[in-house]
C-alpha cells in the first residue's frame, strides 16, 4: 500500500472530523471566549491552524503543487516566520515570551502545544490529515478548558489539571498512530511521499523544494542551484562513492547484503539530484529505498527550547506504552523489518556554530523522568536490533557543504569532494604502520600542548597471538566517508585521565573548553565553560553528551589520519563547521558510549592483512550475556582533538619501552611522513 493510499483511507475516517474542527478553530480565530490574558494566544494559533487547514485542503485537490514560485515563497515564509530568530522574542513559540504573556502556571504547556502543532506543517504537505485532525482537536480541547474556566468559574488550579490530563492521554492515545507512521516509513518503500519529489520532479524548477513543506533557506536553493549547474558524470560520481561505500561496508564485515530488500536515505534538502542517482544505484543492488529528508532548522534556539516538552507527559506508564506500540508495529511488519540494510546518510556542515541560551521556562525533565528516557532508549534499541539485526545491517555517511559556509561555497565544496575520494589504497598502506606499533602497546599515552590539558592513558587490548590478530582496525572509506582512521574499543580498566578540547561541536551544539575525566575507561567529571553557572554547565553536557546517563564508557579510541581535511579546515577557516563525520578525521578521537561494534561483538571481522579484529567490546558490552539492559548506553559521541592541540600520542610497552606516534603535533613514525605534508604548508 502505497502513502497514499494509506492516508486516503485514514484521511476519509478523518474527514468528518476534520471539517468539524475547521469550523471550530476558524470560530476560536475570529474570537476566543476565554480569559482576556489567554485570547491573543488562542486566535494567533487558531489562525495558523486555520493556514494549515487550508494548506491540506490544498493538497487534496492538487493546488498546492500549482502554486507559482513567488507563491511558494510567500506561503513558506507565512508558515515559519513567526519562530524565525528575528521574530523570536515574540513567538509563543519562544517560553520566555509565553511565560510573560500566559503566567507561570499555563505557559508551558501552552507553549509546548503551540511547538506541536508547528510540527505539523510537514504533514500537511504529505497529505496526512488525520494527524493534523489530532492536533487541531488537541487545540480545541485545551481552548474548551479556558472557556469553561472564564464561563463557569473553575478555577485555575482545576483547568489547569484537566489540560495536563488533556495533553497525556493525547499523547499516550496517538502514540500508535505516531510510532507506526515512523516505523512504517523506516521500512516501507510505498510510503515514500519524498521518493515521489526526487524520482518524478523537475529538478530544474526549485518549486519542487516547497514541495516537502520543510523550511526553505538560501542553504536549499543554493545547494539545489548548485548541482543542477554540475555534469552528469560530476552528479554520477558524487553517488557512486556514497553507494560504493555502503556496498563496500557489507562485503568487508561479510554481511550478506543479498538478503536485504530495502536501504534508507536519509539526506538534506537540495541534494535531490544526487539522491536521484543513488537511487539507481541501490535499485542495480536489488535494493528498494526509503527516504528521509532534512531541511535547515529555522530557529536552532527555538528547537532546543522544545527539547525536552515531553516531561509535561513522560511517565513509566507512557513509556511503556510507547514501547509495547514499538513492539507491536516492528511485529507486524517483520519481514519488511529483517529486509532493511541499512540507512545511507548524506550530512551537510556549514552553518555558525550554535552556542544555545538555557532558557529556565522552557520545560525540563526531572531526575525521574531522565532515568526513564535512559530506559526508554536502552529498550526500544533491543526492540529495534531484535527486528533489524545488528549484525545484519550496516550503513554510510558522507558530508558536503551548504552556502552558509560562505563565499567560497563552491571552492569549499569541490575541495570536500576531493577529500571524500582520497586514495583510501594508500591510506591502508600508511595506517597499517601506525596500528603495526599500536599492537604491540600495553596502553598508549595522549598529551595536549599548550592550554590543551588532554593527559590520557588508554588500556589497550592484548592480543594471544600478534602474528594472526590486531586491536585495531584500519578504517578507509567505506561506511565513514571519508578516509580515514585507526581506531579500537578500549579496556576500560586501567583507561584514565583527562581529555580536554578548547571547542567542539558535538549534535548541533558547540561546547567550549570541554573537559572529561575519566577512571577505569568510565566518566568521573566533566565540564565546560559555556554558561557563567557551573551547574548550567554540567546539566548542559549530561543532556546532551551524556543524554541523562550518569556516566558513560569511552566507547572507542582512534587516531585521524586526514591531514588533507585538516588542511582544508585551516585553509578556509571552517574548523569549528566541520561534522564529526570528517572532524574525527583530523586528529585523535575519543568516543563515549557505545563501542563500534555495538550489537556486532560476535561477529568476525578482519583487517586488508587478514588479521583479525578482536578489541571489539568492553567490560560494559560485555554484560549483554548476563544483563542486556546495562550492556548499550545507545549513543556514541566522538571527540577530536585538532592537530594544533595535540603534543604526543605514544605507546608504552609491557617492558617499559614506547614509541611515538605523533609527536609535536606531527606523525614521527617511520612510514607516516607523508601525512605531515598538509600540515606543513
Amino acid at each position: 500500500m502505497s502513502y497514499r493510499e494509506l492516508y486516503r483511507e485514514a484521511n476519509e475516517q478523518a474527514g468528518e472530523r476534520f471539517a468539524l474542527m475547521e469550523e471550530r478553530v476558524s470560530r476560536i480565530a475570529g474570537q476566543a471566549e476565554v480569559p482576556q490574558a489567554f485570547a491573543d494566544y488562542f486566535q494567533r494559533t487558531a489562525a495558523f491552524l486555520r493556514m494549515l487547514a487550508e494548506l491540506a485542503v490544498e493538497e487534496r485537490t492538487g493546488a498546492l503543487t500549482d502554486k507559482s514560485f513567488p507563491e511558494c515563497e510567500r506561503t513558506n515564509a507565512a508558515l515559519y516566520e513567526d519562530v524565525l530568530p528575528e521574530h523570536y522574542a515574540k513567538s509563543y513559540g519562544n517560553p520566555d515570551y509565553a511565560r510573560e504573556m500566559l503566567g507561570e502556571r499555563f505557559a508551558p504547556v501552552l507553549s509546548l502545544l503551540y511547538a506541536h502543532i508547528r510540527g505539523k506543517i510537514r504533514e500537511v504537505y504529505r497529505g496526512n490529515l488525520l494527524n493534523l485532525t489530532a492536533a487541531m482537536e488537541l487545540f480545541v480541547e485545551i481552548c474548551n478548558c479556558f472557556e469553561r474556566m472564564e464561563a463557569c468559574g473553575e478555577t485555575q488550579e482545576e483547568a489547569e489539571q484537566e489540560i495536563r490530563r488533556t495533553v497525556y492521554w493525547y499523547f499516550h492515545d496517538y502514540s500508535e498512530l505516531f510510532y507506526g507512521e515512523s516505523i512504517r516509513r523506516l521500512i516501507h518503500s510505498g510510503e515514500d511521499f519524498e521518493r515521489e519529489i526526487v524520482m518524478n520532479a523537475d529538478l530544474n524548477d526549485l518549486r519542487y523544494l516547497y514541495r516537502y513543506g520543510a523550511y526553505i533557506s538560501e542553504n536549499e536553493r543554493g545547494v539545489a542551484e548548485f548541482l543542477n549547474g554540475m555534469t552528469e558524470d560530476e552528479i554520477q560520481a558524487m553517488a557512486d562513492t556514497y553507494t560504493e561505500g555502503y556496498r563496500i561496508g557489507f562485503e568487508i564485515t561479510g554481511k550478506d547484503l543479498s538478503k536485504k530488500q530495502t536501504a534508507q536515505i536519509r539526506y538534506p534538502i537540495g541534494f535531490e539530484r544526487v539522491v536521484r542517482a543513488a537511487v539507481r544505484n541501490f535499485e542495480k543492488m536489488n535494493l528498494e529505498v526509503t527516504m528521509l529528508a532534512a531541511g535547515t532548522s529555522e530557529n536552532r534556539q527555538f528547537a532546543y527550547d522544545h527539547r525536552e516538552d515531553a516531561a509535561c507527559y513522560l511517565d513509566k506508564a507512557y513509556v511503556e506504552r510507547c514501547l509495547e506500540v514499538r513492539k507491536t508495529c516492528f511485529e507486524e511488519e517483520r519481514s519488511r523489518a529483517a529486509g532493511m540494510a541499512g540507512p545511507a546518510v548524506i550530512e551537510v556542515f556549514g552553518e555558525e556554530p550554535f552556542s544555545p541560551e538555557n532558557r529556565l521556562t522552557a520545560l525540563r525533565y526531572s531526575e525521574k523522568q531522565r532515568e526513564l528516557c535512559v530506559y526508554e532508549a536502552n529498550m526500544a534499541g533491543q526492540i529495534t536490533n531484535r527486528y533489524i539485526k545488528g549484525e545484519e545491517r550496516s550503513f554510510t555517511i558522507i558530508a558536503y557543504p551548504v552556502p552558509a559556509i560562505g563565499p567560497q561555497f563552491a571552492e569549499i565544496f569541490a575541495k570536500t569532494v576531493e577529500i571524500n575520494t582520497l586514495d583510501y589504497v594508500r591510506y591502508r598502506e600508511i595506517q597499517q604502520k601506525i596500528i603495526d606499533v599500536l599492537d604491540e602497546a600495553d596502553r598508549v599515552h595522549i598529551t595536549g600542548s599548550g592550554a590543551n590539558k588532554t593527559d590520557l592513558l588508554v588500556n589497550i587490548w592484548k592480543l594471544s597471538d600478534p602474528e594472526k590478530e590486531t586491536a585495531f582496525e584500519n578504517c578507509v572509506a567505506d561506511v565513514n566517508i571519508p578516509v580515514g582512521e585507526v581506531f579500537t574499543s578500549p579496556v576500560l580498566a586501567g583507561t584514565t585521565g583527562r581529555l580536554f578540547v578548547s571547542q567542539v561541536y558535538l549534535r548541533g551544539l558547540r561546547y567550549e573548553n570541554l573537559q572529561i575525566d575519566f577512571e577505569d575507561g568510565m566518566i568521573t567529571d566533566y565540564s565546560c565553560t559555556n554558561f557563567a553557572d557551573e551547574a548550567e554547565n554540567r546539566k548542559y553536557i549530561r543532556d546532551n553528551v551524556l543524554l541523562h546517563h550518569e556516566t558513560l564508557p569511552m566507547g572507542e579510541f582512534a587516531i585521524g589520519t586526514n591531514t588533507t581535511a585538516y588542511r582544508m579546515a585551516k585553509d578556509f577557516d571552517i574548523a569549528d563547521k566541520l561534522p564529526i563525520l570528517i572532524a574525527e578525521k583530523t586528529g585523535p578521537h575519543f568516543a563515549v558510549g557505545d563501542t563500534c561494534y555495538s550489537h556486532e561483538e560476535d561477529i568476525l571481522s578482519y583487517n586488508p592483512d587478514g588479521k583479525r579484529i578482536v578489541a571489539r567490546e568492553n567490560a560494559v558490552s560485555a554484560l549483554r550475556h548476563t544483563d542486556s539492559e546495562k550492556a548499550y548506553l545507545n549513543c556514541h559521541t566522538d571527540i577530536t582533538i585538532p592537530y594544533d592541540e595535540l603534543d604526543r600520542i605514544t605507546v608504552i610497552r609491557k617492558d617499559g619501552s614506547t614509541a611515538d606516534i605523533i609527536a609535536d603535533g606531527r606523525f614521527v613514525l617511520r612510514g607516516t611522513e607523508e601525512l605531515n605534508a598538509p600540515l606543513e604548508k
